[in-house]
């Protein structure tokens, strides 16, 4: 929305992305468009059918007001209030028969009617001069019969944006609206509920609405019934450090999930009973929307990724990850890489390579790719077909030997010799593989690593019951390190025997999905640290992303690629690569130590190995031989893609499991009950100091034993030395 258009009057209404967004003016044509978008008449539906925590996620538009100061949607800040009211009957399947009586009968000139997103009625008037709301809404009562809400009468009240298919009828005046006075309104509008403190509806520049949807993309996703109380709890807890911890405040940007206003305040009163120490998801949370620079309008000749923080330069990338992001629209390119590393470890698999701490590994991946529904994700499952196609075309011939046998074996006569299994070689399959199945693709493997695609993981979650679940998990965790694993029946109907777990994976999912898989109560058991986690871009109210198709040429060199890394045999020397990513892991295990960040150091290990072998699959794919016939040492691209993927896996396993590991933590050890501020506990000591002042900069969020835990770690790493019995000082030596 432009200045001009504002000064120029075509703005009839404003429009915000939620109910504590900013409301921001807009025309017909933005109304239009807003009503007309597909993504709007899904969620209208999934509504209808059901899906109520989708309702605080609805776009809002304001039928009183066409502009208000600062976009601030207030009675006081009403800047063009308009001549008009909004009636809201909550009777559901009367629209048509209120269109048939109000066109009939209506004393004020009707001006829309629609059905809402449950399928009750809007009807919006022209209010005629010395018309009180209140006897408007008595008149409408008489006239059809069903009463509308009485609190939608307020200048600044919104209503939620429905699909234009809900419209039933439309007067050519909606778009050209009378504007009253803002005397008037401040006049005879102002009731005692508008007069309560107005509070900002933003904290540093960033909506609250904002703050609390990446809150939710953080820890797991929005709550579904049966835990709305206690997750709106854990919320309030949070964001009650940047509301002053003020109740008032926090009903007023806290989203409801369907919960009453009552039921609302006892979740928030509970949440502020002690004083906040401050909150640090809270503090991380506004530090990264506050860096966020998103961009609907996608520069398709732009190669950087579009990241605030992770940026990978198409051009810079070597053979088959760089064809991998053909088409591909820039904040997507980061999920796509994460999903073909997976696969492009499984075709390296007779690689091994010397890691930092002397064993030697193999490229074992596992990737997740997390989305809301239509977030885009098939843009990865297309770049991994491409990367399939020569296990696929290999597997379809042993399948088909496979199957032959089969039919031998089943048309065999009584008397006859069963025919021998051809123990063919079938690496990919889908990730409902049973593990009897399983297991005996491993038998068969001869040393392979097989692999799967899944495209929905809440499938995986479904087909798998109670203990075929804990055995995928068994598997899954020691197939990052080609662990041993095997089972053994006393049935010729099972599979037995016992195999190395060579097995890689990308499945893309939800968030719901995701928490479904790991809940809180088994987030610790070690799978979390192994996934490589990459999230879709949030495209709410966002332009339809364009994509383009790979030529034949961009596939060929893929196919190159898969070539390439199945070339490779033997122990690969990477020294510089693993110099740099074992700085890294040393840099983070100071970070957490001064933190006293038990998350950050549980994840900061794996993440090292996971960006490891993200480096090594770019330096093979990147390697070439020198005129001698020796392969070229790793590149400074080698080792700033590894180190990208490294803190990219912290920073998202961090976000996703972060807080579920944490409670563990607290749960299992009692050891920290809350965590403060984002700030470092060994920095803000003094250079001498006493163990009374780190229980103090601690309070009472850590027991006794943690704090003397805490000083033998750092006396161990020659942080502090001692003075006496309670007093210690700080080394001088560069930390």
């Amino acid at each position: 929305m432009t200045k001009e258009t504002i000064k120029n009057g075509k703005c009839f209404t404003c429009i915000g992305k939620g109910v504590t967004s900013p409301a921001l003016p807009a025309t017909r044509q933005e109304w239009e468009h807003m009503r007309r978008m597909p993504w709007l008449k899904e969620m209208c539906d999934r509504i209808e059918k059901g899906e109520e925590e989708l309702k605080s996620q609805l776009p809002v538009w304001t039928a009183h007001c066409a502009e208000f100061k600062n976009n601030h949607r207030s009675a006081a800040d009403a800047v063009k209030p308009l001549k008009r009211l909004m009636f809201d009957f909550d009777e559901k399947g009367h629209t048509e028969e209120i269109k048939r009586i109000l066109l009939e009968k209506s004393p004020y000139t009707v001006l829309l009617i629609e059905e809402s997103v449950r399928r009750g009625t809007h009807v919006l008037v022209e209010l005629p001069d010395g018309v009180t709301p209140d006897e408007a809404q008595e008149t409408m009562k008489t006239i059809t019969g069903f009463e509308p809400d009485k609190a939608v009468k307020d200048v600044a009240r919104c209503i939620y944006m429905v699909p234009m298919g809900h419209t039933h009828y439309v007067h050519a005046k909606l778009f050209e609206p009378e504007v009253r006075s803002v005397e008037c309104v401040v006049r005879s509008e102002i009731t005692p509920e508008i007069q309560t403190p107005v509070f900002p509806d933003q904290f540093k520049g960033v909506p609250y609405s904002s703050i609390i949807s990446e809150y939710w993309n953080r820890t797991g996703g929005q709550p579904i019934r049966g835990e709305r109380n206690k997750r709106l709890h854990q919320l309030a807890a949070n964001l009650r450090a940047i509301c002053e911890n003020s109740e008032n405040w926090l009903l007023e940007v806290m989203p409801t999930f369907g919960l009453s206003n009552q039921e609302m305040r006892t979740i928030i009163h509970s949440a502020c009973k002690e004083p906040t120490k401050g909150s640090r998801m809270m503090d991380q949370i506004v530090s990264s929307l506050k860096g966020e620079n998103f961009s609907e309008d996608i520069d398709e000749e732009d190669d950087a990724v579009h990241s605030s923080k992770f940026k990978v330069h198409s051009s810079k990338l070597p053979i088959g990850l760089k064809e991998s992001l053909v088409g591909v629209p820039k904040n997507m390119q980061m999920p796509v890489l994460c999903s073909v590393l997976p696969i492009a470890g499984a075709y390296a698999d007779q690689v091994e390579v010397e890691y930092c701490d002397g064993n030697t590994q193999h490229l074992g991946l596992m990737s997740i790719i997390l989305g809301e529904q239509a977030s885009g994700k098939s843009v990865c499952k297309h770049a991994v077909d491409v990367w399939k196609r020569q296990f696929e075309e290999e597997d379809a011939l042993a399948r088909k030997r496979e199957e032959e046998w089969k039919e031998r074996k089943k048309a065999r006569k009584a008397n006859e010799t069963a025919p021998d299994d051809p123990h063919v070689l079938i690496r990919t399959m889908p990730v409902t593989v049973s593990c009897s199945t399983l297991l005996k693709r491993f038998k068969n493997a001869n040393g392979h690593t097989l692999y799967s695609f899944g495209e929905e993981l809440d499938t995986l979650r479904k087909t798998n019951g109670a203990g075929s679940w804990s055995s995928k998990y068994d598997i899954y965790r020691l197939a990052f390190d080609r662990g041993e694993w095997g089972q053994d029946y006393n049935s010729d109907q099972a599979e037995s025997g016992v195999v190395r777990v060579a097995y890689n994976w990308t499945i893309l999912g939800t968030y719901g999905a995701m928490r479904q898989c790991f809940k809180s109560n088994n987030v610790e058991n070690g799978l979390s640290s192994r996934m490589l986690i990459a999230e879709m871009p949030d495209n709410s109210f966002s332009k339809m992303p364009r994509f383009k198709k790979r030529s034949k040429e961009d596939e060929a060199r893929i196919q190159e690629a898969v070539t390439k890394l199945r070339s490779y045999s033997g122990l690969i020397d990477t020294p510089r690569l693993r110099r740099a990513i074992e700085q890294w892991v040393e840099e983070k295990r100071v970070e957490a130590a001064k933190d006293i960040d038990h998350v950050k150091d549980t994840y900061r290990k794996r993440a090292a190995v996971i960006g490891f072998r993200a480096g090594v699959i770019f330096h093979l794919l990147e390697n070439s031989s020198n005129a001698q016939g020796n392969r070229m040492r790793e590149s400074k691209a080698c080792i700033d893609f590894a180190l990208m993927m490294a803190e990219y896996c912290l920073e998202s396993q961090i976000k996703v499991f972060g807080n579920d590991l944490l409670n563990q933590y607290i749960d299992a050890e009692s050891e920290c009950k809350r965590y403060g501020a984002n700030y470092s506990v060994f920095d803000q000591l003094a250079p001498a100091f006493s163990i009374d002042d780190l229980r103090a900069l601690k309070r009472d969020s850590c027991g006794e034993a943690a704090i003397r835990k805490i000083i033998s770690r750092w006396h161990r790493d020659n942080w502090i030395e001692r003075i006496d019995k309670m007093h210690w000082r700080k080394m001088k030596a560069e930390m």
